[in-house]
């Protein structure tokens, strides 16, 4: 994109990127430890895992759209109407007074974040060379570790210290402050190019996710999983067809981006499983508080960058094969012993460990899998490539956490605490201060009822994990020279998360 009369002002523009990015990437963590506390004030226990659900479905369909709207519109203002859309959901989220409105408010800030991070990286290919792209990407990578890490806790502090409404509310004045900056340093001139919006393409995969959900959670689902089936079929008929499809599938015909698609939908499942169930299974069951209940997965973000660092140096002497198969079997071997520790009602010290060595897995395998990728395609499908790729992960984590909130629902109102309540999940009263005023017994009966279901969420998990560990045996070997047509001192065009 060509420059403006007026020359961009990069660091501070970077500046207003980061924070973006920062809020973005924070908001999946920090809401997690959050969740038992608003479920105690709201109620609602059985929709628990919508809230996630609502907020990837609607960040993830709309990468591709924000994408391609930049090149029209130019990637100032389209940045600043994703920001709009975030900090309204934000506020809107603080403000809510049912589970239902929190639902829809975290759809509305998902279709606020969808933008956010591909154009801020979209922003940082414009103003810098490739040589100086490749710096920023470590820079832009350390966001996603610093958040991983920090979420959690500010987390779990900011519910402790203040509201879990709060958690929500502090994204404004950040955003503020970025949207203010951004507009201010940010000067370009736009070159329209020719983009036909798959809109068809991403309602046909909204409509077929929350079939699959609702089909899965009990409603109608003579109609809804058959019904999800034909969307299905339907979708991948339009994406066949269509010009500039939201999900490019003549990528998948190379055995490197199917396997590694096959296996970031399942490492996604299994990861964004542990972030939102995990903190809740340590305030619910074992009787922390939000603060501990966010430091029982914060580890997973200390092991992911420091093995995602080792890995990369591994790589030239390894190569991507073996670094794949090890990360995903370390994955899998994490996730089963956290089945058998939360079994035996293990300590959240336990628990922290695992959580360790499942980011160890997740960072020797993710940064293997997104550099094969990239090497294997030439540059002008790079981009492309590796959003699909981090596209299936999304989607993974997606549809694995609303099939684990099913899960846990069902658990939630069959168990003996709740049959002897007539059917009522009474959760909501082991995640607050009502806690303490509870009879022991009760009390035993309903974390026992949530021990129950989280235990299934977590076999779904394991069973996730196991699966990619066996896809990971099937992963190709690739050269790591790079093919023609690709530049070697090119940076990645989109995301990698955690690296």
């Amino acid at each position: 994109m060509k420059s403006g009369k007026r020359a961009t002002n990069r660091p501070a523009t970077v500046l207003a990127l980061l924070l973006a990015l920062f809020m973005a990437a924070m908001e999946m963590t920090v809401v997690s430890t959050a969740m038992p506390t608003v479920v105690a004030e709201l109620g609602g226990a059985l929709h628990y895992a919508w809230v996630f659900t609502a907020y990837m479905l609607t960040s993830t369909v709309t990468v591709p759209i924000y994408g391609k709207l930049s090149d029209l519109y130019g990637r100032k203002p389209v940045m600043l109407v994703a920001m709009a859309l975030f900090l309204f959901g934000s506020m809107a989220s603080g403000q809510a007074r049912t589970m239902t409105h929190l639902i829809v408010f975290r759809a509305i800030q998902g279709l606020g974040a969808g933008g956010m991070q591909p154009i801020a990286l979209t922003i940082v290919g414009d103003i810098f060379n490739l040589e100086e792209r490749a710096k920023m990407q470590g820079v832009f990578g350390a966001v996603w570790a610093i958040a991983g890490l920090v979420g959690p806790l500010l987390g779990g502090v900011i519910v402790a210290s203040l509201s879990w409404r709060w958690v929500f509310y502090v994204n404004v004045p950040f955003g503020l402050v970025s949207a203010a900056v951004l507009s201010l340093s940010l000067h370009e001139s736009i070159a329209k190019h020719d983009h036909r919006l798959d809109f068809i393409g991403a309602g046909l995969l909204v409509a077929m996710v929350v079939a699959l959900l609702l089909g899965t959670d009990g409603v109608m689902p003579a109609l809804l999983l058959p019904g999800c089936a034909a969307l299905l079929a339907i979708f991948l008929v339009h994406e066949a067809r269509v010009k500039e499809p939201i999900v490019p599938l003549q990528l998948f015909s190379q055995r490197i981006l199917a396997t590694s698609s096959a296996l970031n939908a399942l490492t996604g499942g299994a990861m964004l499983g542990l972030v939102t169930f995990v903190p809740l299974y340590a305030q619910g069951v074992l009787g922390t508080t939000p603060t501990q209940a966010g430091a029982t997965i914060a580890p997973m973000a200390v092991g992911w960058p420091i093995a995602s660092a080792i890995s990369g140096r591994l790589i030239k002497k390894f190569g991507f094969q073996k670094l794949v198969r090890v990360g995903m079997i370390v994955v899998a071997c994490s996730a089963i012993s956290l089945v058998m520790a939360i079994g035996a009602g293990s300590s959240s010290g336990t628990i922290r460990a695992l959580a360790t060595f499942f980011g160890v897995g997740m960072g020797l395998s993710n940064t293997a899998l997104v550099i094969a990728v990239q090497t294997s395609v030439g540059f002008s499908q790079r981009g492309v490539a590796t959003a699909s790729t981090m596209f299936f992960r999304n989607i993974g984590g997606t549809v694995g956490v609303g099939v684990m909130g099913v899960l846990l629902a069902r658990a939630l109102t069959e168990g003996p605490a709740a049959r002897a309540a007539g059917g009522t999940s009474l959760v909501a009263r082991i995640l607050g201060p009502e806690r303490r005023n509870v009879d022991p017994s009760a009390l035993k009966a309903i974390a026992g009822d949530l021990a129950h279901g989280l235990e299934h969420v977590i076999l779904l998990v394991a069973g996730l994990a196991v699966t990619a560990a066996v896809v990971g045996l099937f992963f190709p070997h690739v050269e790591q020279s790079a093919p023609a047509g690709a530049t070697k001192t090119a940076a990645p065009e989109a995301p990698i998360a955690l690296e």
